[in-house]
């Protein structure tokens, strides 16, 4: 491995701009293949981002790293990125992106954010919200893109294949819908976070609520009337993999079916019990997912332990009222997924609420 460092001098004006008063550490821990990591100075969250310092993330990563004015060049595994500080811009294998927040340095040490530069790398990136830890995969496990799909590695053994229950829409089904509801049940308890959902080849794992009983995704955007593959992998309780797939077919009908949240609100205090009420299409099958912080640094992700999930049917007048149960701590968040399927067509319509603890 190779760490070559200029001085902070040597970036000039540019790094003087972007230095500021040290920022609050960030109350997480990382681990990296499993194995608990410090950093020195430790993670900085910034515009709901997820920083660490530029040394200790490339050696956990087994990446070298150049650094010298402002700009950072790393190579991995075959995989090279370059970042720039206070810039947005980026390119990875020598395509351009665009990171949300630039890095930056804060006195002797340079920022740069997590998940981008872990999944740039070709590495796995999760986090379990109970536990408060972000999990580093450097063998492209949950959160490494098609690399978490593609099963145990060799040697290993075989995935079960008869974890998954109660598919949503049903093997072969064909449905009028456009935006189906897709989910499934586990017949067995699952490690939430392990959990990857692709469709159609593209992984929709950070847009779907998983939890140790199953997962829910609707797609934000119509599907093209023509057959779709979902296909989902992770472990069970114990370690083994699981691998399932299955295939359905989306019709023409065009959107229509509705969802409003009459209360809670966004951002509302509640307690461990509360009701959800609201209003969709008559007679749709609502479903909700609660669980304590199920959101992070503006991604969704997988509800830990103590999960709630219930499901009710709305009246003929399209009202309905779930009571929920969560277990709550002081100053926790609760993440709230509701999610309404017309009976008709399956069409999904979802609703997304962060709500504080009182």
């Amino acid at each position: 491995m190779q760490l070559r460092y200029s001085s902070v001098a040597a970036a000039g004006g540019a790094i003087a701009l972007f230095a500021v008063a040290a920022l609050p550490a960030f109350a997480l821990s990382v681990t990296v293949d499993g194995q608990p990591t410090d950093f020195n100075p430790p993670p900085i969250e910034r515009a709901g981002r997820v920083f660490v310092p530029l040394r200790g993330v490339f050696e956990r990563l087994g990446a070298s790293v150049v650094y010298e004015n402002g700009t950072i060049n790393a190579t991995s595994r075959g995989r090279q990125i370059s970042l720039h500080i206070g810039s947005t811009q980026a390119t990875v294998d020598g395509q351009p992106r665009t990171v949300d927040v630039a890095p930056f340095v804060i006195g002797a040490s340079t920022y740069v954010p997590l998940r981008f530069v872990s999944e740039a790398l070709g590495a796995g990136v999760n986090y379990d919200a109970t536990n408060q830890i972000v999990a580093l995969n450097t063998r492209g496990g949950p959160g490494g893109g098609q690399a978490a799909m593609q099963g145990p590695p060799p040697g290993g053994p075989p995935p079960e294949t008869h974890v998954l229950t109660d598919l949503e829409p049903a093997r072969r089904a064909s449905v009028d819908s456009r935006r189906p509801t897709i989910s499934a049940t586990f017949a067995q308890p699952v490690d939430p976070n392990s959990v990857r959902v692709q469709l159609d080849g593209l992984d929709v794992t950070g847009a779907a609520t998983r939890s140790g009983s199953g997962f829910i995704y609707a797609p934000p955007s119509p599907l093209q009337s023509m057959p779709h593959v979902v296909s989902v992998t992770g472990t069970v309780q114990g370690g083994a993999p699981f691998a399932e797939t299955w295939r359905f077919t989306t019709g023409s009908e065009p959107d229509h079916n509705v969802l409003r949240i009459s209360s809670p609100a966004e951002g509302d205090a509640v307690g461990g019990d509360f009701t959800v009420t609201g209003h969709t299409v008559p007679n749709a099958l609502v479903h909700v997912d609660a669980g304590s912080a199920a959101h992070f640094a503006g991604e969704s992700f997988a509800f830990g332990s103590g999960n709630f999930t219930n499901d009710t049917t709305a009246g003929p007048d399209g009202n309905f009222a779930i009571p929920v149960h969560v277990r709550t701590f002081p100053s926790a968040s609760i993440g709230v997924t509701v999610t309404s399927t017309d009976p008709r067509t399956r069409e999904s319509a979802q609703k997304k609420l962060q709500l504080s603890t009182v």
